[in-house]
């Protein structure tokens, strides 16, 4: 049987927007969720924490392994074993069985994300990974548009547990789609194996790839402040209702994910770097206007400027990093690296500004997060232009 590259991505778009959007459902029910159950503060960090645990730690074990044994094993595993944990839920009593079952489903997560991701950049044509990237990218955004939406209704009408087995359901279905008519291992001959697993201090000594995880890290640092904290600033400063808080969320979600196909395009033909630090800047002045924000409209204008940096950043980021893979051959590894960034800024972001909001003021946590975003920017120009590179085709290769 012939696998064409085309039904390959369709199969793996609709599985990680099934399982996306099956999550999207429930996490922002979970605060909520876990406050029933009698969690205070730490307790409600340490459910969202443990997933972000658990995925860090296990994502290079995981993303070197897919590229040395095959993609399919860790996607379809990953799925199945993130659909029977989601199922697991409906069970769960107490906030510790909780945080154990989030801690359980973020290691699911490591095992199936940078094997998805890596796949997709193993058969992205030479010369349009921005674009294929980009679309692909689409299917994330789709789901968490999708999934909080449903996920209130949901909620509403059936309960929490009706929320969990959507998830579970939704997972399932991804995990058939992957089962059934992505190619056996020994088949997927768009994902050349690497026998010899690349050593990270190697890779990481590619100025490209040691940048763009840099500004990864940066810039995920600033979703954290912004999912952890916009809701209680727009609340505290400007007393916005809960449908204007959620317009403002879903509105910087919508612009970022509505540039990513026509931005990866872009990113195929200008410069990738040029496009990243024009995201970056953005990204920047939206954060800085967020923390000075006097009304509606203010907050509307910068959470804009703010999805639409990320928008034109990350398809020619994620673009980088598929090409550094190929060249590599290492494209679990380098994937491996790019989810490790996001989950550590994820971290990162939110524990910080619940610090910088109690020793200064709420407003300050934006303003370090344009900071740590222009930060994130000047190293990933300076380790992409002036960190070592070797020899064509080898670790280090220019991209």
């Amino acid at each position: 049987m012939v696998y064409s590259k085309k039904a390959i991505f369709l199969c793996l778009f609709f599985s990680i927007f099934t399982a996306v959007t099956g999550a999207g459902i429930v996490v922002p029910l979970l605060p909520v969720y876990a406050r029933d159950l009698g969690a205070g503060g730490f307790y409600i960090a340490m459910v969202f924490g443990a997933f972000s645990v658990s995925r860090t730690l296990a994502l290079p074990y995981f993303g070197r392994l897919s590229d040395q044994k095959g993609r399919k094993p860790f996607i379809t595993a990953g799925l199945l074993a993130y659909g029977l944990v989601s199922l697991s839920f409906v069970f769960v009593e107490g906030l510790n069985a909780l945080s154990a079952m989030r801690f359980i489903q973020g290691l699911a997560s490591a095992v199936m994300i940078p094997a998805i991701q890596a796949y997709v950049a193993d058969i992205s044509p030479r010369g349009q990974e921005g674009k294929i990237m980009g679309v692909f990218h689409m299917s994330m955004f789709f789901g968490l548009t999708a999934g909080p939406l449903a996920g209130g209704l949901i909620h509403d009408r059936l309960g929490m547990d009706a929320a969990f087995l959507c998830m579970s359901g939704l997972s399932f279905a991804g995990f058939l789609l992957s089962f059934f008519l992505l190619p056996p291992a020994r088949l997927e001959t768009y994902s050349p194996k690497n026998s010899e697993a690349v050593a990270w201090r190697e890779l990481l000594s590619d100025g490209t790839i040691a940048g763009a995880f840099v500004f990864r890290f940066s810039y995920t640092v600033c979703i954290g402040v912004i999912w952890g904290f916009l809701p209680v600033f727009a609340d505290a400063r400007l007393s916005l209702s809960s449908s204007a808080i959620g317009t403002l969320i879903m509105l910087g979600v919508l612009v970022n994910g509505a540039l990513h196909t026509p931005m990866g395009y872009l990113a195929d033909r200008l410069s990738k770097r040029t496009m990243i630090a024009a995201g970056g800047l953005l990204t920047s002045l939206g954060l800085y206007l967020l923390g000075n924000s006097v009304d509606f409209q203010d907050m509307l204008i910068a959470n804009i400027l703010f999805g639409a940096g990320g928008g034109i950043s990350m398809p020619a980021l994620m673009a980088m990093a598929a090409i550094a893979g190929k060249k590599t051959r290492a494209s679990g590894s380098v994937m491996a690296l790019m989810t490790m960034a996001h989950s550590l800024g994820m971290m990162s972001g939110a524990f910080a500004a619940g610090a910088v909001m109690d020793l200064f003021a709420l407003s300050g946590a934006f303003s370090l997060a344009a900071g740590t975003m222009l930060a994130g920017l000047f190293g990933f120009i300076f380790l992409a232009l002036f960190k070592k590179k070797t020899r064509p085709g080898g670790v280090g290769a220019r991209v």
